[in-house]
């Protein structure tokens, strides 16, 4: 694939032309040799290239814009649609800037009386099939085909047949297809193989009976399939739950992240009239790059469905029913005082904030509790929680590209991280990156060698006995990633300790130097990283062997305690934004807000601290998590020392700093130390195969009381069971 020139290097190549006006010609050439970059000419202005840069990137480079259709710089050359035409100074006949490598001494022209009737000509082409029904289109506002044709296209048109007419694919309820407006520059369809890894779409038929389609119908198999939303420079391919909504101009666009999975991808919240209207990704190279997940891109309207609006209290019937803040707040307050800090726990969900984590860890601290815990179990046997870079993924996202060997283990990156999946299978395309897996075989996206599901391979691999540990030992930069999921079993502790022998031998054996990570945890939920930061208690179980009087439920939905677990007696106070499994159980509902709705800070898999923005306000009674808690703590007598979310984030910094430091990944290297801790463990492995829970597309849509509310997921999940029974086989192995 071709690749814009790093910048550094052109940077560099920039500064030694600057520098080589002043001296000699002979100076200048032996610069130049040494550099071994090629001098071309963009209207005459000349510019310092590397070899094989194409014409379309030279022009970019002196801030010359060559419009395109079907070039993508994620995405293989195509050169099908012909619309970056350019003039070359003395060649025959135009040439397509972005399949055209460069050659020394070319004066390219962009401007001149040959390109522009090029681009006509190719415009004209276009628009004759194209309906012309921009004022009903989803496109319009932001559609390539609309801006490029102002600008350089014709001012009338010769077209006199009739056009043709496609008919429209169903390829699931996401996407909404106008197939009549196709321009055939296939990015949809190399978008598919090469970043999704499905070979769902492709062209069939030739000149005007060309189109694209899924060959039979059905549905478009992919947990990314949204992206080819963004990519389509027409209205071909559009958004379904979407459509006929709003046009962009009416919306507001909000700079955010994304909380449904522990990558929390950077997005754009447009909203309209205290709606969100839709989810857009955000450009991030070192999380998400220009991709978002389907889950992330459109769930966003279970944020308006099922959600908890105002305080609630059980009545003598056992009924939940309306109340006032002042009178809810007194009676949670009332509630703490009246039993003994011992007689008082915690259990956080997974889309909590960090401002929250600190305010109802300092609130029950106040009250002499220490009973905080997350739903997500991780193993404290060993290092445990106590070193940070035994939680982490200490290699990043971005990481993954400089690996050369990847070891996954008991984990499906596909559905608990997409965006992660993405980026390995990118490694895997482009580096040639070697895959292996131990744990349950998955559709992943790429190939992979399957050494087995067995905890016994773990136990040969760390012994140093199983084959495969001699590919380990000639990787030059391995890399060990385990899955949370398999972390939650009952020999976690076993597993986690069998993990970090592995990755400390492969340093060992590999010669690997100290700065290269080897072991990584993938994390599956967003608030996970900052609540062991904080000091939570992962997992449920010091509840479940000691049972509260009072249980204080912040967003807990995963249903990792049941009224089962618990004495007839105790009283449940839930704070959350959606009526899913934790309000169901509760005596007590105080409603919060949801991550549009609250400038949050949250913490990813890897350790990086990104903040969430105020879209729209929350609805109806519903407030901030943490100005609850704050309110709760003034009434029990045990007021928390801040007033303000500035005050709260000094807080954050001096529990711990990294929350505090956005956008930055504080590393953590204590691998060595975690190892020697680990050998301590006194746990077996148990003979259960390594299965993580989510193996199925229909398991990665409904995840949290976000997605569970959404219609657009439900509607997925049926479109795929529906799918699964018609080719009698499930549509994931």
């Amino acid at each position: 694939m071709l690749r814009l020139p790093a910048v550094g290097r052109a940077l560099a190549g920039a500064a030694h032309c600057k520098g080589n006006l002043t001296t000699s010609s002979n100076v200048r050439t032996s610069v130049r040799a040494s550099s071994n970059l090629v001098e071309v000419f963009v209207d005459g202005k000349p510019v310092m290239v590397e070899p094989g840069t194409t014409v379309l990137q030279a022009c970019e480079k002196v801030g010359v814009q060559i419009p395109r259709f079907c070039y993508h710089e994620r995405l293989s050359v195509a050169g099908n649609c012909r619309m970056c035409l350019v003039e070359i100074e003395r060649a025959p006949k135009p040439v397509a800037a972005c399949a055209m490598p460069v050659m020394k001494g070319w004066n390219i022209l962009t401007n001149s009386e040959k390109t522009r009737k090029a681009r006509e000509g190719v415009m004209e082409f276009l628009l004759a099939n194209h309906p012309l029904d921009c004022p009903i289109c989803d496109q319009g506002g932001e559609c390539d085909l609309q801006d490029q044709s102002m600008m350089f296209g014709s001012d009338r048109s010769r077209f006199t047949e009739g056009k043709r007419a496609v008919e429209d694919k169903n390829i699931g309820p996401l996407i909404k297809t106008i197939m009549t407006r196709c321009i055939q520059c296939t990015r949809c369809v190399r978008f598919a193989s090469e970043i999704a890894g499905v070979e769902d779409l492709g062209t069939t038929g030739r000149g005007n009976s060309m189109q694209i389609g899924t060959y039979v119908e059905k549905m478009f198999m992919s947990e990314l399939s949204g992206n080819v939303i963004d990519i389509c420079p027409v209205g071909a391919l559009t958004s379904k739950p979407y459509a006929f909504t709003s046009r962009p101009w009416e919306t507001r666009k909000t700079e955010s992240i994304d909380v449904l999975d522990a990558v929390c991808s950077n997005i754009v919240v447009s909203t309209r009239g205290g709606e969100v209207m839709r989810v857009l990704p955000r450009l991030n190279e070192d999380i998400n790059e220009e991709w978002i997940s389907d889950k992330t891109r459109f769930a966003y309207d279970g944020l308006k469905r099922q959600r908890l609006t105002q305080p609630m209290i059980k009545d003598a019937s056992g009924q939940l029913v309306p109340t006032s803040w002042e009178d809810v707040l007194t009676r949670v307050a009332g509630v703490l005082q009246g039993v003994q800090g011992s007689e008082i726990a915690a259990i956080a969900g997974g889309l909590v904030d960090a401002e929250s984590l600190v305010a109802l860890k300092d609130l029950l601290n106040k009250l002499d509790s220490e009973i905080l815990c997350t739903e997500e179990i991780f193993p404290v046997a060993g290092a445990g929680t106590d070193l940070r870079s035994n939680y982490l993924l200490n290699t990043c996202i971005a990481g993954i590209e400089e690996c050369d060997l990847l070891l996954l283990i008991g984990t499906n990156p596909r559905y608990e991280a997409s965006l992660f999946n993405a980026r390995i299978r990118k490694s895997w395309l482009h580096n040639e990156l070697q895959v292996s897996l131990v744990g349950h075989p998955v559709d992943l996206s790429y190939s992979y060698n399957h050494l087995g599901d067995s905890t016994q391979v773990l136990q040969e691999i760390a012994a140093g006995t199983h084959p495969y540990c001699q590919v380990l030992a000639q990787a030059k930069r391995p890399v060990v990633v385990v899955g949370s999921s398999c972390l939650q079993r009952a020999d976690g502790a076993a597993i986690l300790s069998a993990v970090s022998t592995i990755a400390q031998n492969a340093r060992v054996s590999s010669g690997v130097d100290e700065g290269w990570k080897i072991l990584n945890v993938l994390h599956r939920v967003a608030s996970q990283v900052a609540a062991l930061d904080l000091g939570y208690k992962p997992g449920v179980e010091a509840i479940r062997k000691n049972p509260p009087k009072v249980l204080f439920l912040l967003g807990a939905d995963a249903g990792c305690i049941t009224k089962a677990d618990l004495p007839k007696g105790t009283f449940i106070i839930y704070q959350g934004h959606h009526g899913d499994v934790g309000a169901t159980m509760a005596d007590i509902i105080l409603p919060g807000a949801a991550y549009t709705e609250k400038n949050g800070t949250y913490v990813n898999t890897e350790g990086r601290a990104q903040q969430t923005r105020v879209a729209v306000t929350p609805p109806g009674l519903a407030r901030d998590d943490w100005k609850i808690l704050r309110a709760i703590s003034e009434l029990a007598g045990v007021t928390l020392p801040y007033e303000t979310l500035d005050e709260v984030r000094n807080r954050l910094a001096e529990v711990s700093p990294n929350l505090v430091r956005y956008d930055d990944v504080e590393e953590a290297n204590y691998f060595k130390q975690a190892n020697e801790l680990a050998k301590a463990v006194n746990q077996s492995l148990l003979a259960e195969p390594l299965v993580p829970p989510q193996l199925s597309v229909k398991d990665f849509y409904m995840t949290d009381s976000i997605s569970r509310a959404s219609q657009t997921m439900a509607k997925c999940v049926k479109a795929v069971t529906e799918g699964a029974a018609a080719v009698e086989e499930p549509a994931i192995c």
